[in-house]
């Protein structure tokens, strides 16, 4: 039937029900549901869409369909993959900033006929008093006004930042308050309104609290059945030097074969119990967030900072995987084990490498730890050598470090250096996350696993053509590639700059990573098993496939109606889990543009020297330095009329053959910034009449002079 509606609506559209019904010849009610379900499934597919009263067929000719863009007072721009079109706010019908619709061109003006999904649930904003009485001003113009349904309910301020929920569309906006943040100008007001703006849970309700209270604060003897007992070996925790929660804890031994290296993980399954309050809060939440001034926390603070935390000097219960390695640094056997530890000291990334580098003073104050770290340095690099005969991917990616003064205002922006000891940290984990794959896909135990499908050979086409512009080969069968091939393509490249935008270009050929119930392997990684073990003080991932480990492995749990009731919810969390890291992740980012956004604001009409790394067909996207991005509109270039080309991914001058292309190095001049929209505008230095001079430069992490941050 699904093809017999789609031939009848191509000719007949739009169409009613029950003349869907009469031409198909349908009369028994079976029929008749089966063409309801079949109906339901094509407007899902956003092949068909109706009104209500009629059906209408959506075809590329006469529709489009893309997510809305407030551009201006007078009208929205309709934006997907292919292109963008624009709509008269007087055929919006009420559709809103970020809503995905449907358009019907017409040349007598663009309709939005239907919202697909709403792209806004909360606003922030602030609350002004004038002659008229309290009024919401949005952070990012909306173009409208608002009228809030229940603002007698709240002592309102001026200028106090507030969060709202839409209730109804229209002109005006009907919204309620949904709860008042604090001034505007207080520190942390803005990013914590952009969270709730998100959806970021940020506060634990009661009962999580309550339960929380009698969480105890340190082990119990009652604990310590059934657990291996590595508190004799040596171990050490090593992060960053603002954390402050420790999922993680290695110890290291040499054997006659090679190694022994000890993965202690927090055993948070044994405080979050299963459907709990806490446990619904941290499946709710998914992920930990962590933004510039802070980190939302999946877990409370008394736990994820205390009894969960692997802290020194104090008896903590994990699990362990312990793994026999070779002197090549292949793992011949492993163990995974409910267990306890006790940290002997807590390290930090920067004094580890210190320590690396020789440095005496940090070789003097980590004492006995020096030897221990020498040999899994020793460890690390044999590790690494395998990695790369796998031919796992090393994307060259930009982690930005963003300062804030007192005021929550940033003061300076810096890529992040890492040096060995985070890759040796790095190495361990993906060591013990593919001996726990391999567990529990072995054993046929239910779990989540960390998957990464093959890329699109579309998009691996046109990395290999980008390739050709660089005069770099790319020897692969574009539809099955692998990771090895990528790996080599991008490490054979001798040119830094070059390499740079081909690993972008890779990375932005790729599928997403995500959780799923099936293995189905790691394309980035070239793992054929892999999970996340390593993080539950911060995933609900993890928290799974220790509690799948804990039922399964530990308890002995027999049951296949309780196997066949993981096997269903697994596969229902690894969706939902998927989902709420995306959240997390947008989220992030959109925090880094607003602060970014900030930064720039003072610096409008200077001039910078970055590299273009994306070039669409209105216009190219510049970054600097120190991961500051921003776009030069294609309506800002005056000197010609340039048109997109698809294949080299450049905008290219009709007239006069000029070309912007991916990968070029340009200086610009910072023209607007949109701070609530996290947006920089740059225009190219040919188009301004301002005096040139240098382009800023800004120095690298270990250049910096350390100063006291007001």
């Amino acid at each position: 039937m699904h093809q017999e509606l789609i031939e009848l609506l191509k000719k007949d559209s739009p169409i009613t029900l029950k003349e869907i019904q009469e031409k198909l010849k349908l009369t028994s009610s079976e029929d008749i549901r089966n063409m309801m379900n079949e109906l339901n499934e094509l407007i899902e597919l956003k092949e068909i869409y109706t009104d209500h009263h009629q059906y209408y067929y959506i075809d590329s000719e006469n529709y489009f369909i893309g997510r809305v863009k407030d551009v201006s007072k007078f009208e929205l721009a309709i934006i997907n993959p292919d292109g963008k079109i624009y709509v008269e706010k007087k055929n919006a019908n009420d559709a809103f900033d970020k809503d995905e619709v449907l358009v019907k061109k017409s040349k007598k003006g663009n309709e939005i006929v239907h919202v697909f999904k709403r792209g806004i649930e909360n606003i922030t904003g602030t609350f002004f008093k004038d002659k008229e009485g309290w009024r919401f001003r949005s952070d990012v113009d909306l173009h409208t006004t608002f009228k809030v349904v229940n603002q007698k309910e709240f002592s309102l301020s001026n200028n106090v930042k507030a969060v709202v929920q839409i209730v109804k569309y229209g002109r005006p906006l009907e919204v309620k308050i949904v709860r008042l943040i604090g001034p505007a100008n207080q520190a942390g007001v803005d990013v914590t309104a952009i969270l709730y703006e998100n959806n970021i849970r940020q506060e634990f309700p009661d009962e999580v609290i309550q339960e929380v209270e009698n969480v105890p604060s340190t082990v119990q003897k009652s604990d310590l059945e059934g657990r291996t007992d590595y508190r004799d070996l040596y171990t050490v925790t090593i992060d960053g030097d603002d954390s402050k929660d420790f999922d993680d804890a290695i110890s290291i031994e040499r054997t006659k074969d090679g190694y022994r290296l000890y993965v202690h993980i927090a055993d948070v399954s044994n405080y979050v119990k299963e459907n709990a309050p806490l446990d619904q809060e941290a499946y709710k939440r998914g992920t930990s967030v962590y933004v510039v001034d802070r980190c939302v926390p999946m877990l409370p603070f008394e736990l994820s900072n205390g009894i969960c935390s692997l802290n020194p000097d104090v008896d903590r219960l994990t699990l362990t995987c312990a793994m026999d390695i070779n002197k090549e640094g292949v793992v011949t056997d492993y163990t995974i084990t409910p267990s306890i530890i006790h940290s002997d000291k807590r390290c930090t990334y920067a004094k580890v490498n210190a320590v690396l580098d020789g440095d005496e003073e940090t070789i003097k104050e980590y004492g006995e730890a020096v030897p221990m770290l020498q040999l899994f340095e020793e460890l690390a690099k044999k590790l690494k050598a395998q990695t790369d005969k796998r031919g796992a991917i090393n994307f060259a990616t930009k982690e930005p470090k963003i300062v804030l003064n007192k005021k929550g205002k940033p003061v300076d922006i810096f890529v992040k250096e890492r040096g060995f000891a985070e890759q040796m940290i790095e190495e361990a984990m993906i060591l013990a996350n593919v001996c726990v794959a391999n567990f529990l896909n072995s054993q046929k135990y239910p779990g989540v696993y960390r998957v990464h499908e093959n890329p699109d050979p579309e998009k691996v086409e046109s990395l290999s053509q980008m390739a050709k512009i660089f005069h770099v080969p790319f020897e692969a069968d574009l539809s099955h590639v692998n990771a090895k091939e990528i790996e080599h393509f991008l490490s054979t490249i001798d040119d830094q700059s070059v390499r740079d935008v081909l690993s972008l270009v890779a990375l932005r050929s790729m599928a997403k990573a995500r959780y799923d119930a099936k293995n189905i392997g790691h394309f980035g990684l070239s793992l054929d098993e892999y999970c996340h073990f390593t993080s539950p003080i911060r995933r609900y991932s993890d928290l799974i496939v220790h509690r799948m480990l804990r039922r399964y492995a530990f308890d002995h749990e027999q049951s296949k109606k309780v196997l066949e009731k993981d096997r269903l919810k697994t596969q229902k969390q690894a969706v939902h889990i998927s989902e709420k890291e995306r959240d997390a992740i947008n989220a992030e980012r959109f925090v880094n543009d607003y602060k970014m956004a900030q930064y720039m604001e003072k610096r409008v009409g200077e001039q910078f020297k970055g590299t273009i790394i994306s070039v669409m067909n209105f216009g190219f996207f510049v970054e600097l330095d120190n991961t500051i991005e921003g776009l030069v509109p294609l309506h800002t270039l005056m000197d010609d009329y340039y048109k997109y080309d698809e294949g080299t991914m450049s905008l290219v001058g009709e007239t006069n053959g000029k070309k912007f292309q991916i990968g070029d190095t340009i200086d610009v001049i910072c023209t607007d910034v949109d701070v609530p929209k996290g947006q920089v505008t740059f225009g190219i230095l040919q188009n301004s009449t301002r005096k040139a001079k240098e382009p800023l430069q800004f120095p690298k992490e270990k250049d910096r002079k350390s100063k006291a941050v007001n």
